[in-house]
């Protein structure tokens, strides 16, 4: 089963492709989300999180980020309970 914590890891991934080191270091600027060693972690209330994750992009650089944000986790998001997933992202 897929983490929601690879959700996270894929859209930031993605969005470094598109905007280079920038994407890491806004998602360093999300509340309850880290980055250690090559691994995102998030303490608090998951869905939030990964939902500011995306609006912080999107509010950066619009409708094009929420796009690659859907893109990244496209694969992954079935195999994660629909209620821990933002709307945006389903």
């Amino acid at each position: 089963m897929v983490q929601i914590q690879q959700l996270a890891e894929r859209i930031i991934s993605e969005q470094e492709l598109v905007i280079g080191p920038l994407a890491w270091r806004e998602a360093k600027k999300v509340h309850g989300l880290t980055y250690d060693h090559g691994k995102v972690s998030m303490s608090g209330d998951t869905k939030k999180i990964l939902g500011d994750l995306v609006h912080r992009y999107e509010g950066l650089f619009g409708p094009a980020s929420l796009d690659v944000c859907r893109e990244a986790v496209k694969t992954l998001v079935a195999s994660v309970p629909a209620s821990e997933v933002p709307e945006m992202l389903r």
